[in-house]
């Protein structure tokens, strides 16, 4: 449904004359389907995704959550490699093979796994903070094209008016 530009009546969609009116309507604005949708919530957060259907994956993303938040820290990933060096000297002590095997299998694996999951909170959080900003920039792009609109209604309204006017003037 459109408005009319002089008197503000809802005028529908295929009509081309006000029906209070009777003033020329030339233009009906559809808005976007998003832009109602849009209305509906603000952008997802990573708690919004969460399973939410039974008890079971509730507790299961909760403890996957609380693992990972505390796998995901510089305290565990120093606390990883100090458990790692134990194991060293016996590493150094079997030679070449099994001081690759414990580089790779144990010191690798062990630390670089908290340094991983650090890494991709911090990236995370970047990213949430990315989509807000897109989506609050997307809003306030929304907000001028709205006063766009608004603005070439009034511009309109005032052109119906001298077209009248003009009409008008030729009738007399």
């Amino acid at each position: 449904m459109s408005t009319c530009p002089q008197c503000g009546a809802s005028v529908a969609a295929n009509a081309h004359n006000c029906p209070q009116c009777g003033a020329d309507v030339i233009f009906h604005y559809v808005p976007h389907p998003r832009i109602a949708k849009r209305k509906e919530h603000a952008p997802f957060k990573r708690r919004d995704l969460l399973p939410s259907d039974g008890a079971i994956q509730r507790f299961n993303a909760f403890l996957a959550v609380k693992i990972t938040s505390a796998v995901g820290t510089m305290w565990c990933a120093y606390l990883f490699a100090g458990l790692a060096l134990v194991s060293l000297p016996e590493a150094i002590r079997g030679g070449t093979a099994p001081l690759i095997a414990w580089i790779a299998q144990t010191f690798l694996q062990l630390v670089l796994l908290s340094i991983i999951i650090v890494g991709q909170k911090v990236d995370g959080v970047a990213s949430d903070k990315r989509a807000v900003e897109t989506y609050n920039d997307a809003e306030a792009v929304l907000h001028e094209a709205m006063q766009i609109q608004a603005h070439l209604a009034a511009q309109d309204k005032v052109l119906t008016d001298l077209i009248g006017e003009v009409r008008a003037r030729k009738i007399s």
